[in-house]
């Protein structure tokens, strides 16, 4: 089984995805996929990720080979986010085939964290539009493959239908 997350920033979709995991089979793995870089915004945010995870999960740190990591892993899966791996990504160029590959192939329950780009302003530069184009894409692909889609505002979800 397959969640798709999606959310603006500060909506609550990370916070959704680990009550979700939370009551699902273990063991459970959060597949990080941020590099913090020097930015200390950041680093303290992803540091309130970690605290809110219980002791019990595994944490793995995703780099560019997502869909390797995802292979490598048995039990359900936390992927956050897609965002954060696309902006890490040269040029913001990610291969979707291989992750919904591996996504569909995993035999435990995934949900997978995306922020949702298409609700915002338009990008005012160049590089802001390539982000938002590459991650709206890889969103479509992944929704593609999983059984269930929620669009996550103000910490409520909504179900959305798929096509």
């Amino acid at each position: 089984m397959i969640t798709l997350l999606l959310g603006g920033a500060r909506s609550g979709k990370s916070e959704l995805a680990e009550r979700l995991a939370s009551g699902l089979p273990g063991p459970v793995t959060y597949v990080a996929t941020a590099e913090p870089g020097d930015d200390e915004d950041f680093v303290r945010r992803i540091e309130q990720h970690r605290k809110r995870r219980p002791p019990s999960w595994n944490t793995v740190e995703s780099g560019p080979d997502l869909a390797g990591v995802i292979r490598g892993v048995d039990g359900t899966l936390l992927v956050d986010s897609l965002g954060t791996w696309v902006a890490s990504a040269p040029d913001f160029r990610v291969d979707p085939e291989p992750l919904c590959e591996s996504l569909a192939c995993h035999e435990g329950p995934v949900l997978v964290v995306s922020e949702e780009v298409g609700l915002g302003v338009h990008p005012s530069t160049e590089v802001g539009g390539r982000f938002r184009d590459a991650l709206g894409a890889l969103n479509q692909r992944v929704a593609g493959v999983a059984d269930e889609v929620l669009l996550v505002i103000a910490g409520c979800a909504l179900r959305l239908e798929k096509r």
